[in-house]
Order: C-alpha cells, then sequence, then structure tokens
C-alpha cells in the first residue's frame, strides 16, 4: 500500500448574490444645458456604475428625465450617454425598474425592450428583506391636486400621446422642455410640511399594511420614523444627489460622493 500524504483540498462556493437595494428620483436630466449639466450628469453615471456587483436592484422613482418621449423611430438623443449606462448596469445583472413622473410619463417600450429596464405607471408594492414598501414618484397625492390629477389622465391617454407623435421631434421636444421647465420652477423654493406629507400620503399606506413608504417629487432629502414605520422624500439628483438603500433589511438615507 502506498501512502500518499494529505492534500486540503479547498472548496470554493459561489459568493451570495448583492440583496442591496437602492432608491433614486428626480435627476430632470435635460433640465439645463449638457453643458451645465456634465457633471452632475457624470456624477450620476458614476453612481451607476458603481452599484455593478453590489446591487441587486435599482429604483428610479420618476424624473428621471426631465422630459421623456418615444417617437416610432427617434428618442431625444441628448440621453445617449445615460441609456448606454442604463444598458450597462442591466447586463451587468442589475434589476432595473423606473416608475414613471410627473416629468417623464410617457416611458415607452424602447427602454424595456433595449435596455431591459422594467416600467411601471403610478404606484408599486414591494416585499423586500423583510419590509413591505409602497413606491409612487409623489405627484398628485396631496390634497387640492384635483386639478393635476385630471390633467395627468388626460396627457396619459392614448389618443394624446398619438396626437402628439403628430408633431415633429425637433418642435415637440424644445416644447416639452418649456412646459417642464415651467412646471418645475413654478414649484421650487416651496417650504417642507413633513406633517402634512406624513398624514395625507404615508399614513393611508400604512394603514394598509405597508411599514415603508418612499416618494420623490418634493425635492426635499427628508425621513421620518415611528415605531416600525419609515417614510423617506428620496431627494433630488440635481444638487444633493442623495438615494436610500436597502441593506440587510436596514433602510439608510445616503449622498452620493462628488
Amino acid at each position: 500500500m502506498v501512502c500518499r500524504p494529505f492534500r486540503a483540498v479547498a472548496i470554493l462556493r459561489p459568493m451570495p448574490a448583492p440583496q442591496a437595494a437602492y432608491f433614486i428620483s428626480d435627476a430632470h436630466l435635460g433640465a439645463e444645458t449638457r453643458e451645465r449639466e456634465e457633471a452632475r450628469e457624470r456624477r450620476l453615471h458614476g453612481f451607476l456604475t458603481s452599484l455593478e456587483g453590489r446591487a441587486s436592484a435599482l429604483f428610479i422613482v420618476g424624473d428621471l428625465f426631465d422630459f421623456w418621449f418615444e417617437y416610432g423611430t427617434a428618442i431625444p438623443r441628448r440621453h445617449f450617454p445615460t441609456l448606454a449606462a442604463l444598458r450597462r448596469l442591466t447586463a451587468s445583472g442589475v434589476a432595473v425598474t423606473y416608475l414613471n413622473g410627473n416629468h417623464d410619463f410617457w416611458l415607452g417600450p424602447f427602454l424595456r425592450d433595449e435596455l431591459g429596464l422594467r416600467t411601471h405607471r403610478d404606484a408599486l408594492t414591494l416585499q423586500l428583506q423583510g419590509h413591505r414598501i409602497w413606491l409612487h414618484h409623489g405627484d398628485g397625492l396631496v390634497g387640492g391636486d384635483l386639478g393635476y390629477r385630471v390633467l395627468k389622465r388626460v396627457l396619459r391617454h392614448p389618443a394624446s400621446i398619438a396626437l402628439y407623435r403628430l408633431i415633429h421631434p425637433d418642435l415637440g421636444i424644445p416644447l416639452a422642455h418649456w412646459v417642464s421647465r415651467w412646471s418645475r420652477e413654478s414649484r421650487e423654493g416651496r417650504p417642507l410640511d413633513g406633517d402634512r406629507l406624513w398624514r395625507e400620503i404615508a399614513s393611508p399606506r400604512f394603514a394598509e399594511g405597508f411599514d415603508t413608504v418612499m416618494v420623490g417629487h418634493f425635492h426635499h432629502v427628508w425621513e421620518r420614523r415611528e415605531g416600525d414605520r419609515t417614510f423617506f422624500l428620496l431627494g433630488e439628483w440635481m444638487e444633493r444627489f442623495s438615494y436610500v438603500v436597502l441593506r440587510d433589511g436596514v433602510f439608510t438615507l445616503e449622498e452620493h460622493p462628488a
């Protein structure tokens, strides 16, 4: 009998997939000239690249673009670098879900078919890491927005979309950006009434059994926790570059460094 020395054999086990989920909103890309937006666009792309290999999911909670519309054979060329960054992210295995906002509510099949994004209208409910989460861009949720809610239904009607496609992109896109700028500037500088938002947005969802509510739209970075209930305003990616991350069952509100 020949005795051979014992050799330890390393058993390689696959690394567990990352479970962190990230939530951002309100970058409003295209709101300014390309030169003025270059730095913050680069910062956003750096954030997207940083998620590869360390995130399982990214949720874009509306208004990534200041305006988005897909014609039959054309999309806004201005956003090609951002679209490429999103495509690389989905190709790396990160599930990206894009909720429409009040500036980019015409999300079309290009984002789904060419980039691999999941698009979603209005509220999205999630079960993640032991939490029941309610997501919405945040527009039309506060009392007194009846006129906007009616306008929202009209603008999202298939007939409205078909009529808009009759306008040449070189006219339709600048016109939409002008309207978006007016809409955004009309809300800028409004003080945050956190108690009202908690009362009118968060509390009804907590009563339905959700433990976490997140919205964008208001361009304020804010969180409020009461017991096991948490309410987040996601902020924006124009000055603060804020996001929420859910990691190992714990939510944190963070900012992406320059």
